[in-house]
């Protein structure tokens, strides 16, 4: 019985083994997974998309008042008889009067109408461009924590590199200080710097957890931290000429589209409000049953179906000047639209000269920051040899060491900066 327990604790173990779950891998992300995720859980963006669905139904109603309508009339009206053939109220045509009737309706001439419905389809216009400057401003807001995620995890890797140069530098010190080369001075000023190290460690892995916490709420529905993205930050893409980023931003800028949109609005706003002052025209045609009796034909045999077709034209006289009220509001909202598309042309043109001179110096610099870490890295190998040699004092160790620790961040800060400039100049652009 002792030697069977074991056996089947063995058994039972394998068994639950067998049915234990793996871990879930960590998620990869790249740039345009991330995109997608933050597209898709984004309130800003599916906000905008919701409200250009609404506007594209308003102009579909706007449209449909355009258009002749049909409508099935069904009543029963009782008046109370008086022995008369109308009863007590002589508007009516009989004590009970049934109407079953089909009606066609249409505006022949209504100019306000027709403004609205141009409104309308400008309105849609702002919409639909307010649903893309939505998704350049999300997708700017994506780029910056992808790179500062991938640059926080390059600054973590840096501090880690530095951390073990230290440590081989306390190392050197101790065998130097052993073999009666250098002063035990030497090892107090390397471990201090070992230290120092071990603290930006511990910052690096702040900064780095803190963009992954901070990224996860614009990519995924739920709170999780399992996942890093992919660090492409060496796959730098070349910067367009100057001419060319001006003519996209000209044509594909959806501040400019929506800003011209709200003129076009603005002026079919007038001609709505003008239609205040303007008759209107409609004609109504009614076929179907109106009799005192629900049949085909009356006690007398005569048909009770038949047609009728009823004219209107409205033509206002008098509103105590609310028509013109209406007509200068238009006009106020029509020159404020102007007033605002005329800065919107002339911010873009400011946004666009300054991101792209951001562009153009980021890209300038790479080769200057890439040349002073080769520097950097040659001159710490240099300094360490000549301090073996004992040409060179621990300072100048310590400061190789720490220049070199810079020069490996600027050059990581470097790389996001030129990425995160050309995402700034494609939200005024659109992808080029």
């Amino acid at each position: 019985m002792p030697r069977i327990l074991p056996i089947l604790g063995l058994v039972m173990a394998l068994r639950c083994g067998a049915f234990a779950q793996t871990p879930t891998p960590a998620l990869t992300l790249t740039l345009q997974d991330a995109l997608v995720r933050a597209k898709a859980v984004s309130q800003q963006l599916l906000s905008a998309d919701i409200a250009a669905r609404i506007a594209r139904e308003d102009k579909v109603q706007a449209k449909a008042a355009l258009l002749p309508s049909v409508n099935w009339e069904n009543g029963f009206a009782y008046t109370q008889p008086n022995g008369t053939d109308t009863g007590v109220y002589v508007a009516n045509n009989g004590p009970r009067v049934y109407t079953n009737l089909a009606n066609v309706h249409g505006d022949v001439y209504a100019p306000g109408k027709r403004a609205d419905y141009q409104m309308a389809i400008a309105a849609e216009a702002i919409a639909r461009a307010k649903v893309e400057i939505a998704a350049r401003g999300l997708t700017a807001v994506v780029v910056q924590n992808f790179y500062g995620m991938a640059v926080a995890q390059r600054h973590f890797n840096n501090a880690r590199r530095s951390l073990e140069e230290a440590r081989q530098f306390v190392d050197i010190t101790q065998k130097q200080e052993a073999g009666g080369e250098a002063a035990h001075s030497d090892v107090v000023k390397a471990q201090l710097t070992l230290d120092q190290r071990q603290r930006d460690v511990q910052e690096g892995q702040l900064a780095y957890d803190k963009a992954r916490i901070g990224f996860a709420v614009f990519l995924f529905p739920d709170f999780r931290q399992d996942y890093t993205v992919a660090d492409d930050l060496d796959l730098l893409a070349p910067l367009a000429a100057l001419p060319e980023i001006e003519a996209l931003a000209q044509k594909n800028n959806p501040d400019i589209r929506a800003a011209q949109s709200t003129v076009t609005q603005g002026t079919f706003g007038i001609k709505s409000a003008r239609a205040g002052y303007l008759p209107t025209f409609s004609v109504d045609y009614f076929y179907g049953l109106n009799a005192n009796q629900y049949a085909v034909h009356n006690e007398s045999g005569q048909s009770n179906i038949g047609s009728s077709v009823v004219a209107s034209l409205n033509v206002p006289v008098w509103t105590w000047g609310a028509a013109r009220s209406r007509v200068r509001q238009a006009e106020f909202r029509l020159e404020q639209a102007r007033n605002d598309l005329s800065f919107a042309q002339r911010q873009l043109l400011s946004n666009l000269h300054s991101f792209y001179l951001e562009a153009n110096v980021a890209s300038s610099q790479m080769s200057s920051l890439k040349h002073s870490l080769d520097l950097s890295e040659e001159s710490l190998k240099l300094t360490l040899l000549r301090y073996e040699a004992g040409e060179v004092t621990v300072l100048e160790v310590v400061d190789a060491q720490t220049t070199l620790f810079g020069a490996r961040n600027a050059y990581d800060d470097g790389l996001a900066r030129y990425r995160l400039s050309l995402a700034a100049l494609q939200t005024l652009t659109g992808a080029f």
